[in-house]
């Protein structure tokens, strides 16, 4: 077979050819540079739906593999190991269906070095999809390390006041962490002879002390990329002085990459670890979520309270995960999706109101709806599908998620459904401080004459949002493909967790 026409070597370095015609335009054809940027970032996700066609969601293993020799070095085997299952596919969409509206969002608001944001931009769609599709570590660890430069420059050099403290505190949070996962990467690999995951979890024997130590080198990579609490505060500067389409591609894929690894390595690699340590986990996921939500009300800043936001949201997608049951596993990856489509959202809505005003302060707003009603009523949509309200996306997640963590109570992996009741408050908080912002925003009298004259939606910016809506309403209303397609690989996983977990003890 072709692997350079492999399906899944498509999807990952499309995006490059992209890249090779950009740099063969002049810096002053912007709107050439967009067009090529947008094209190829939609090609690249007919791709993920050619990709999806071709997925067996009733089997629970790798698909698409390819598997070649790669490095070979002093004994080392290292691989161009790539594979789609239930864990990624959503994931693998979720990244090819942000990036084109991420660009459309920035036909007006990037003037500046236009050629060179999209090279950036493209090139950060092509870690992201490498990062969910790898099943080597090696492999993994470039591709998750290649998405900091684009990421870095994107807020370095197209971000707001303090762009270059955000972007340097953002490489550095980062860099960290990685520093120790590389370190467990090695021992895994000089240890178990391989950098293959699959071959590594089917070897397993790992012992339980060992484990937990490589448990949180691995942790600390992705807790900080989540982020959980504590290790959050790089996220709020990140997002502010981000663009808008690197705040949407942040909170929409980026923080993912987190969460997958839990789900990809830290589960499977480290059974034992996982067990033992999944109250703590949820103990962090659950003041995540509680800190996140009252931090979120406090702010001024709209962006920032959206920010903020997603360490509450993740705290979900966490407690899902570490519930170490199916229903949870589900949710967690479900929320993943969710709040890629409704805080992207949400961050596009406010890089619109801040192309027409300049300012995110709250107090320089109110009584938008008269004046904007259809902007007006797609934000009452975003924001209640944010909060979690039944028939939009968030509930459902949300739902599976507490559902886990309470079953999970009883089955000994959480100690307590105290966790799903502390976690339900979190719903409760989402819910006051979004309609808070609501409130603020769009109701009320129109006192602000800087208001008064500002236009709707034009078509682009309605083309731009429309799309997430249609999979908030889908998912909301209809998940069961969306469960169909993760159900069989997330079953596989937990019983892999638990009988590995049981066989140490």
């Amino acid at each position: 077979m072709n692997y350079f026409l492999h399906p899944l070597t498509l999807v990952t370095f499309f995006p490059i050819l992209g890249v090779v015609v950009l740099l063969f335009l002049k810096a002053e054809q912007k709107n050439a540079a967009r067009w090529v940027a947008l094209v190829t970032s939609t090609i690249t996700f007919g791709i993920s739906i050619a990709i999806l066609v071709q997925f067996d969601s009733s089997q629970a293993g790798l698909q698409m593999v390819i598997n070649l020799p790669w490095i070979q070095v002093a004994g080392w085997n290292i691989a161009f190991h790539m594979g789609v299952d239930g864990l990624s596919i959503l994931l693998l969409l979720l990244t090819t269906f942000l990036t084109p509206l991420s660009i459309l969002s920035t036909w007006t608001a990037v003037e500046d070095r236009v050629k060179d944001f999209m090279v950036f931009f493209l090139l950060l769609e092509v870690g992201m999809v490498g990062v969910f599709l790898a099943q080597d570590l090696f492999l993994f660890y470039i591709f998750w390390e290649f998405t900091l430069v684009p990421m870095y420059f994107l807020i370095g050099v197209w971000g707001g006041p303090r762009r270059m403290y955000a972007a340097i505190k953002f490489f550095l949070y980062t860099m960290a962490g990685s520093i120790l996962m590389l370190l467990a990467i090695l021992w895994l690999g000089i240890q178990g002879g391989s950098f293959s995951v699959p071959d590594l979890i089917a070897k397993g024997g790992i012992p339980a002390n060992v484990q937990t130590w490589l448990f949180l080198a691995f942790a600390a990579a992705f807790a900080i990329k989540v982020p959980m609490w504590p290790l959050h505060s790089w996220l709020p500067d990140a997002h502010v002085e981000a663009p808008t389409a690197g705040s949407v591609i942040l909170a929409g894929v980026l923080l993912k990459m987190g969460t997958y690894g839990f789900l990809r390595f830290n589960l499977p690699l480290f059974p034992a670890a996982a067990v033992q340590l999944a109250p703590w986990m949820a103990l962090l996921a659950v003041i995540g979520i509680l800190y996140g939500a009252a931090v979120s009300y406090a702010q001024q800043d709209v962006k920032k309270l959206v920010a903020y936001s997603s360490v509450s949201h993740l705290g979900f997608v966490m407690l899902g995960l570490f519930a170490l049951n199916p229903q949870g596993i589900q949710g967690g990856i479900l929320q993943m999706i969710n709040h890629g489509l409704s805080t992207g959202a949400l961050f596009l809505i406010v890089g619109m109101i801040y192309e027409r005003r300049h300012t995110r302060d709250m107090d320089a707003f109110g009584g938008l709806w008269k004046v904007m009603p259809i902007y007006g009523a797609i934000t009452l949509v975003v924001t209640l599908s944010s909060m979690g309200l039944p028939g939009l996306n968030g509930f459902v997640g949300e739902f599976a998620i507490l559902l886990g963590a309470w079953d999970a109570g009883q089955t000994g992996a959480l100690r307590s459904v105290l966790f799903a009741g502390f976690a339900a408050v979190g719903v409760i908080l989402a819910a006051v401080y979004l309609l808070f912002m609501f409130q603020k925003l769009f109701l009320g009298p129109v006192d602000k004459d800087e208001n008064r004259s500002l236009k709707d939606l034009n078509w682009r910016e309605i083309v731009t949002l429309v799309p997430l809506l249609v999979f908030i309403f889908w998912i909301g209303l209809y998940p069961k493909p969306f469960f169909t397609l993760m159900g069989p690989s997330v079953n596989e996983l937990v019983k892999a967790v638990q009988t590995a977990a049981l066989a140490i003890h």
